[in-house]
């Protein structure tokens, strides 16, 4: 029976893309934002399509939303299964319900192979000892796992999901994840904060003669389904330590599922000492499926937008200020200091109820990384930015942390006030990849190429993060993002009052 199904679903997924385009007044295709939403109100019955044409038809008259009939009804879907489940079974569920509205036949057919890894996975759960109640051989301290371990790598290979900005990666893997057994090892989380983990974790073994080894086997006896998000490689530590981590990883049986940007054979493209990180992508292409989502649409922008708090222009600080005032209330704000990893602590120089005011320099022209900026927003949910400048070659390594800065609070859901030089496309305009830069025509004057091209920044890393950055910086300012923020205030407020009702 299972093999019919998993048939009925590949047959489904041909016809599906086959199938006319219509116009559907009034809804748009599903973006991260709506799934999250559903995350987060599922179990409650609350969530709800929000109806943005009429707003984005005012701003671009021209503008038009598609999107596909369906063909096939939820039944015939789950071959009369109605315990089915999965990604593409639960997404066509709520289609069939009118809880969603279709995306684009991309996102479809990459919900066809999270759906093949569920079944995959579901069939070899016991072979892959993904229950975590299941007994299993005792491995505690460094002794044990030197004389246990044995090569056992899984019989179902991962998948790594790969493409441009807001194609969806994160909200298709997320949808995959909520619909795995609650009772698996598994483990969701973002490739800056699992990087941390790991060299905290290092920290604590060293001295050992393989610490990495050790390292891997807590994390297996953890997780073996590790979900990394935004899988990308910027550090030669980092890069060596994920060879060697992930050989140790993937011998303990672990599976892996990630996004990224990038396809395996650009990961840390240009990096310092490369060759010794090329094991590592071949091993990542033997042990997942390599998928790429193909979109022309940015989801996350497609939203009602620019709606925030993002100031342009110079000379606003006394605005911001007022907008952080409003934000706080009447209480009072003072500097203030939070805890990040080992013992290392962050100046906040001020901070009030769950708001922080920072210029930029105080926070990204300093030597901050991705654990102050994690460490920050365990404490603080909003964020007041003064000064963001044009980036360019002159502050390129501001820059470097400015994109980690907006992914750590994108990740977080941190809501940011702040002013700054240029629109999100306009202060990283001057970033360029390598090839963008060899392929941008030659100026005609030495004065025309003096002044648009001596702050050109010429960075792969840098090249590849601006959309995303962009991206995001448009969604953090949406109206549906702030709705979203207040909405997890809210629920936090709530469980403080009961905790304490309780307590």
């Amino acid at each position: 029976m299972r093999n019919v199904v998993i048939r009925s679903l590949r047959q489904f997924a041909g016809a599906f893309q086959s199938q006319t385009y219509i116009l559907i007044s009034g809804r748009v295709p599903i973006t991260p934002h709506h799934f999250e939403n559903c995350y987060h109100h599922f179990h409650t019955s609350a969530y709800r399509v929000v109806d943005h044409a009429e707003a984005n038809h005012n701003k671009n008259p021209s503008f038009t939303i598609t999107t596909r009939t369906l063909s096939l009804d939820y039944a015939k879907l789950t071959n009369g299964e109605t315990n089915r489940a999965g990604p593409l079974v639960e997404y066509e569920r709520r289609i069939a319900n009118g809880e969603l509205v279709e995306g684009d036949v991309c996102q479809v057919e990459t919900l066809t192979e999270l759906q093949r890894l569920y079944d995959e996975l579901v069939e070899n759960a016991d072979a892959c000892q993904l229950d975590q109640t299941t007994e299993k051989p005792v491995r505690t301290g460094w002794l044990w796992s030197r004389l246990l371990s044995h090569p056992s790598y899984s019989p179902v290979k991962g998948l790594y999901l790969y493409g441009g900005v807001g194609t969806g990666k994160t909200m298709l893997m997320d949808l995959f994840f909520h619909q795995l057994p609650s009772n698996w090892r598994k483990k969701r989380i973002h490739f800056h904060d699992f990087m941390l983990n790991v060299h905290s974790l290092l920290q604590k073994h060293k001295g050992l003669s393989d610490p990495l080894d050790v390292v891997a086997g807590e994390i297996s006896e953890e997780a073996i389904l590790l979900c990394l998000d935004e899988f990308m490689v910027t550090d030669v530590a980092d890069a060596l330590i994920l060879n060697r981590l992930f050989r140790h990883l993937f011998s303990k049986g672990i599976i892996l599922v990630s996004t990224s940007n990038r396809a395996p054979d650009n990961l840390y493209e240009g990096g310092l000492q490369r060759d010794l990180f090329l094991p590592f992508i071949a091993a990542l292409k033997e042990r997942c499926v390599v998928h790429e989502i193909g979109s022309s649409v940015d989801y996350r922008k497609m939203t009602s937008g620019e709606e925030g708090y993002y100031l342009v222009g110079r000379n606003l600080s006394g605005i911001l200020r007022q907008k952080f005032q409003q934000m706080i209330g009447e209480v009072e704000a003072t500097p203030q200091e939070v805890e990040v990893v080992m013992g290392r602590t962050l100046q906040v120089p001020l901070g009030a109820n769950g708001c922080a005011y920072f210029t930029f320099e105080e926070l990204c022209d300093r030597p901050l990384g991705a654990a102050d900026y994690f460490g920050l927003f365990k404490k603080f949910h909003t964020v007041a930015l003064e000064g963001i400048p044009i980036f360019g070659l002159s502050n390129k390594s501001a820059a470097h942390r400015f994109v980690t800065l907006v992914d750590v609070m994108y990740e977080n859901r941190v809501r940011l006030l702040c002013t700054a030089e240029g629109s999100p496309h306009e202060i990283m305009e001057k970033i360029v990849t390598i090839s963008e830069a060899k392929q941008m025509a030659p100026r005609t004057s030495s004065r025309s190429r003096k002044s648009d091209e001596s702050d050109l920044c010429v960075d792969n890393e840098l090249g590849f993060a601006k959309d995303r950055t962009i991206s995001r910086l448009t969604e953090i300012n949406s109206k549906e993002y702030l709705e979203h923020h207040a909405a997890l205030l809210e629920e936090k407020k709530l469980k403080l009052g009961q905790n304490v009702v309780h307590g």
